[in-house]
């Protein structure tokens, strides 16, 4: 078992980081101050060709794995936390369903323009009323000759400010009409068009650059040629962007949780007080230590997870796994370099406060922690079902 990176992973690693030191820390202050979109980061992210990195290369991407995505996520939220990673990461993810499953008439037409950063994703599936329960969903495509017609409403919708695309997650069979529950749904790389999408931005506790929304649907005309795989089979198609975006955000809560450390060891070792550096004191010193650790171990098992994904095997629970070892030892790691700068740590000059609350999202999205043990729970160790 080779746990070193290769040349070419090593290459882009160093690649994404000298682009990011483009957008220092008062860059992404500004854009969250603001609530303005990193349109320069984005635009550079793009024509650096990272936008389109686990796109196939007959699509304009170059054709690599998760693996590679993930290093590439990792360093854009070290560099400018959520902020960072929400601006381009459903370009990566999102786009995963159409790679594996969508038409070869589908990929040719939209891959190449999202590897340019010419269209903007979004990712349409959860739902007021549903929530993690996606099999509930009622947002609804009717087929009516060549075309479908949508109607409903999600909710938590990232950047559908910006998007021109989104990946949509409908019923095209009524529940109460299959065998199983995960029957009947149908997902569209649909147009986001606003003469039918009312787009409402919500408000929130941070990563305030990049927009959530709520959408309200009404007669959305879809082409069947947006259709993504088979109608009816849409849960499955959808676990092939699910697992990648639990990876990739792992990979993002291990890259802010590091930021946040490196602040935090950096002011410990520099700050004197009783004539002393304060991280000289065990107090200060081991919760430093103890969050290094947690970072360390969430990272082998998102390092592990997307390497099962990217060789087409099982890893739902280890992408599982990731999201929830990541989003604890990044929120936790967040939260004690706030306490190591003390003060000073509530300043948003500092930076951390920043990475706090954004850090504190990772426990609800995509999947909340409490719905990941309860994955855990049923499917790995066999337990009664508890819902």
């Amino acid at each position: 078992m080779d746990f070193e990176l290769t040349q070419a992973q090593q290459e882009i690693v160093a690649g994404v980081r000298a682009l990011c030191r483009h957008f220092p820390d008062p860059y992404w202050r500004d854009k969250d101050s603001r609530h303005e979109f990193p349109h320069e980061f984005y635009r550079a992210f793009a024509d650096a060709g990272y936008l389109g990195v686990a796109i196939p290369e007959q699509y304009g991407g170059s054709g690599l794995g998760i693996v590679e995505a993930a290093l590439v996520m990792r360093e854009a939220a070290y560099a400018g936390a959520m902020n960072a990673a929400s601006a381009v990461h459903l370009s990566i993810f999102g786009l995963m369903p159409v790679v594996v499953h969508g038409s070869e008439e589908l990929k040719r037409r939209f891959l190449p323009p999202v590897a340019r950063g010419e269209i903007h994703v979004s990712f349409a599936v959860t739902e007021p009323d549903a929530g993690n329960d996606i099999t509930r969903i009622t947002t609804f495509a009717r087929r009516d000759g060549d075309h479908y017609l949508v109607s409903g409403g999600k909710v938590f919708t990232t950047k559908a400010q910006e998007a021109q695309r989104m990946l949509l997650l409908t019923r095209t069979t009524p529940i109460e009409q299959v065998a199983r529950k995960t029957e009947g749904m149908t997902v569209f790389f649909a147009e986001l068009d606003r003469a039918a999408v009312e787009v409402r931005e919500l408000h929130k506790l941070g990563r305030h650059a990049v927009d959530t929304n709520l959408l309200f649907i009404d007669n959305l005309k879809v082409p069947s040629t947006d259709l993504v795989g088979e109608e009816g089979r849409g849960f499955r198609i959808l676990l092939d962007g699910l697992n990648p975006e639990r990876i990739l955000t792992a990979a993002e809560g291990i890259g802010i949780g590091r930021a946040a450390l490196d602040k935090a060891v950096r002011y410990a070792g520099e700050r004197i007080v009783f004539g002393r550096p304060i991280g000289q004191n065990q107090a200060i010193a081991h919760p430093l230590a103890d969050a290094h650790a947690r970072l360390e171990v969430a990272e082998l098992m998102m390092l592990k997870a997307a390497w099962l994904f990217d060789r087409r095997a099982p890893c739902g629970a280890e992408a599982s796994m990731a999201k929830l070892l990541a989003a604890e030892a990044a929120f936790e790691t967040c939260d004690r370099a706030v306490q190591t700068l003390g003060g000073y740590g509530y300043m948003q000059e500092y930076d951390v406060e920043r990475f706090f609350r954004e850090a504190r999202m990772l426990k609800i999205a995509p999947v909340s922690q409490e719905m990941v043990l309860n994955t855990l729970s049923e499917h790995v160790l066999k337990l009664p079902r508890s819902y």
